[in-house]
């Protein structure tokens, strides 16, 4: 902070002494000086932005800079606490004094929102967030998830993300740590959605909210879904082959061609987005380019010939799993009794020899075998993302 004075020094004292119930007889504040003070907010709020920003620019030292960073958040932090205990403290029919508070609490959020958007990454993460702070976070979220369902309520993107929203600020605990991350991402993606022009419904490829939730990598199993069963519909409007697969690798290089933010997860703890997605283009590629090749080269041997002695190949079914992942599905089947035989063995020969996959025309029923006990973990996950998408798929029925 500046050398000598402290830039804070008029906020501090608002916060501290002049709005707390402890020290100043709140009730006999003027209305006059109560809106005199709202006032002059705005001004400091941009003066204290323009401030952070020249003095940053003016030092050379990285170390510098994260202590200055530092000491600015962990002060707006404490004023924002007090600010909380004023509010405790203060008779709310005091109506001038409560609508102060009220506006204290607006700026310092966006103080602190402005740090850690333009300067974080020197603002600690992976810390925990006070209550108080988040308790005002959430104040805010709820505001914003409440403009947005006004905004497109019919579209299940938005009520993904409105739920979603509204689930984190009522929800009374949380199945991961709220660290500055958490709140940050959240902060970017309501700040997104608020800069979207709903008015306009023209897509050539991907919707600025999909383009939005593709750049901050919201990895949520359910957006990835209706993604990709959005693509699947549009491709499969198509009646050929060739024209599908037109279709699929145009959207394939507008996919790969979308901005991404560097260190962006909603779930810290699932693949990224991205991941799934790659996926899923290749395995539809792959089952396309197989579809195109028995178009241009169709079994041989599925009519009749003269000669009696040759047999007619089996009807196989194409599937876009491997072997190893239609192994893993099958043997869950088996262990469940879904699919009743005399053993898993038994399943695998009866079953792999009407399968084909864009890899393999014939499969082996010992590797199917082999394979159902030694599973990839990359293998686990698909077999997983496509049952769940069945599911979702099971219930628009």
């Amino acid at each position: 902070m500046e050398h000598g004075k402290y830039p804070l020094e008029w906020l501090d004292l608002m916060v501290m002494v002049t709005l707390n119930p402890s020290k100043t007889d709140v009730s006999a504040i003027p209305q006059e000086l109560a809106e005199q003070i709202e006032r002059r907010l705005s001004e400091e709020n941009l003066r204290l932005q323009s401030l952070i920003k020249s003095q940053v620019f003016s030092i050379n030292k990285e170390n510098e800079i994260d202590l200055l960073i530092k000491q600015y958040h962990a002060s707006l932090i404490a004023l924002l606490d007090q600010i909380i205990k004023n509010q405790k403290f203060t008779d709310p029919n005091i109506k001038a004094v409560h609508r102060l508070n009220k506006a204290l609490l607006t700026n310092l959020d966006e103080l602190l929102s402005f740090l850690e958007t333009r300067f974080s990454k020197y603002i600690s993460l992976d810390e925990r967030v006070p209550v108080t702070y988040f308790d005002v976070t959430k104040h805010e979220l709820k505001i914003k998830a409440d403009r947005l369902q006004k905004c497109v309520s019919d579209d299940p993107v938005v009520k993904l993300l409105v739920k979603k929203l509204t689930h984190f600020v009522t929800t009374p605990s949380h199945p991961y740590e709220l660290t500055f991350r958490v709140v940050l991402y959240l902060r970017e993606l309501t700040n997104g959605l608020e800069q979207i022009d709903w008015t306009q419904n023209d897509r050539d490829d991907f919707s600025p909210l999909e383009q939005l939730l593709i750049y901050l990598n919201f990895n949520s199993k359910k957006f990835m879904n209706l993604l990709t069963d959005r693509l699947a519909n549009e491709v499969n409007r198509y009646g050929q082959p060739v024209e599908k697969m037109d279709k699929l690798l145009y959207y394939y290089k507008a996919y790969n061609q979308l901005h991404r933010k560097p260190d962006m997860k909603l779930n810290p703890k699932y693949r990224d987005l991205d991941a799934v997605i790659g996926n899923w283009f290749s395995q539809e590629i792959v089952y396309l380019e197989k579809k195109l090749r028995l178009v241009v080269l169709p079994l041989q041997g599925i009519v009749g010939t003269n000669n009696s002695n040759e047999q007619i190949p089996k009807q196989k079914v194409l599937c876009v799993l491997s072997t190893d992942q239609m192994a893993l599905i099958l043997r869950a089947t088996d262990d469940l009794r879904i699919i009743q035989a005399k053993s898993l063995n038994e399943v695998f020969k009866t079953i792999a020899p009407y399968l084909s996959t864009p890899y393999k025309e014939d499969i082996s029923h010992g590797a199917m075998r082999s394979k159902a006990y030694s599973p990839e973990e990359r293998d686990r996950q698909i077999a997983i993302e496509t049952l769940e998408r069945i599911i979702e798929k099971i219930k628009e029925y």
